[in-house]
């Protein structure tokens, strides 16, 4: 790596820090600590699409095997900057292609913009909410019937376990 992509590398993983160290905030009570949520992931989401038209997609290969998982969890949290989901998810499935980026990491992207959008999911990856009993509610799926088969093509587990590892215990 050069200097330039070792620095890179660094602000992506203490970006993916900053994120874990700030996720309670995502859904706590707190209006306050909601919004603070809601402006880190939104300039983290603006760091990422500048590096993104700076760099392409941020692949192990440019930047190493922990910060390429850091911009995906940077991408998957930028719920409220769908341009910066769509722009991951077409640079992360030319990555992909090209056996850059992991397919099951892109299924989990996909998703998550598909529901930011409002539509159906295709991997089942993503919960609308919790049932009367605290169960996981998936978001619909566009293709329930083969969503073992597509979970199977990128290497996620079967619908049924990923839900009973999400049920209340």
């Amino acid at each position: 790596m050069t200097d330039r992509e070792t620095e890179l590398a660094a602000e992506l993983v203490a970006m993916a820090a900053e994120d874990h160290a700030a996720t309670a905030m995502a859904h706590s009570e707190d209006v306050a600590e909601r919004l603070a949520w809601r402006r880190l992931t939104a300039r983290h989401g603006d760091r990422l699409a500048g590096i993104m038209d700076a760099h392409g997609w941020p692949t192990a290969a440019l930047v190493g095997e922990e910060a390429a998982r850091a911009a995906w969890l940077i991408a998957q949290h930028a719920d409220h900057q769908l341009h910066v989901q769509r722009r991951a998810v077409e640079l992360m499935t030319a990555a992909v292609e090209a056996g850059g980026a992991a397919a099951r990491d892109l299924a989990f992207l996909t998703d998550r913009m598909l529901t930011n959008e409002g539509r159906e999911q295709i991997y089942g990856t993503q919960i609308a909410g919790v049932d009367a009993d605290g169960g996981p509610v998936p978001w619909p799926c566009r293709e329930p019937d083969r969503v073992d088969a597509l979970r199977a093509g990128v290497g996620i587990e079967p619908f049924a376990t990923y839900m009973a590892r999400h049920a209340p215990r």
